[in-house]
C-alpha cells in the first residue's frame, strides 16, 4: 500500500467517511522535514495496510483543509477516528516513533 493523496474536495469522503483510521499527512513541498518523514510515512503505510490509511494533504495545493484543522507548522500528522481527531504530532519523526505513535491509536 501506499500513501493516499486527498484534496479538500475529497477530504470528507476519504478521512472523516473513512471505516478505518486515517493517519493524515499536512505537508508541503518547499519543507524539509516534510522530505524527511516521507520515506518513513510509505513504509508505514505497508506496516499498518487494512488497519490504517496514511494520507497526505498538499497545503499549498489544498489551503482550505488545514485551516478547518488549525495546522501551524509542517509537517503535522493527525490521526482521525470515526471523522474526529484523536492525535496530533508536529514536526519529523523517525519511522520507529512514527510506529509506536501509530500503534498507539490504531
Amino acid at each position: 500500500m501506499a500513501t493516499v493523496k486527498v484534496t479538500d474536495s475529497s477530504f470528507d469522503a476519504d478521512v472523516l467517511g473513512a471505516e478505518t483510521p486515517v493517519l493524515v499527512d499536512f505537508w508541503a513541498e518547499w519543507c524539509a522535514p516534510c522530505k524527511q518523514i516521507a520515506p518513513a510515512l510509505e513504509e508505514v503505510s505497508d506496516e499498518f495496510a487494512g488497519k490504517m490509511t496514511i494520507a497526505k494533504v498538499n497545503i499549498d495545493d489544498e489551503p482550505d483543509t488545514p485551516g478547518k484543522f488549525h495546522v501551524r507548522a509542517i509537517p503535522t500528522l493527525m490521526i482521525f477516528k470515526g471523522g474526529e481527531v484523536v492525535a496530533t504530532k508536529s514536526g519529523a519523526l523517525t519511522k520507529s516513533k512514527l510506529s509506536e505513535w501509530i500503534a498507539e491509536h490504531v
